[in-house]
């Protein structure tokens, strides 16, 4: 197996983890109110978010942003935390 091979299959394994955590992230949105206010880190458990890696979770928060502005209606991106993360807001079912 060539090193280009190899990193090809690792950067597949990578984007299908993060592909699976943003699958789980949008299906929490359904259970967000309408008018709720939340980061992307609050659609995980803590333990299940603190055992993301850093890099991962940088990635995961591009492609849910991405994933609000492109496809999901009613969901906005609305603030910048001091730590710079992303607040969004559900605004409609």
């Amino acid at each position: 197996m060539t090193t280009t091979m190899r990193t090809s299959l690792y950067l597949e394994a990578v984007m299908f983890d993060v592909n699976k955590l943003l699958e789980h992230a949008v299906k929490e949105t359904d259970n967000l109110s309408v008018g709720e206010r939340f980061l992307v880190r609050d659609l995980f458990v803590g333990y299940m978010w603190n055992r993301i890696p850093h890099k991962d979770r940088l990635l995961l928060g591009i492609l849910f942003m991405n994933f609000i502005k492109n496809t999901r209606e009613g969901f906005f991106a609305i603030e910048k935390t001091p730590s710079n993360q992303q607040r969004y807001t559900k605004m409609r079912e």
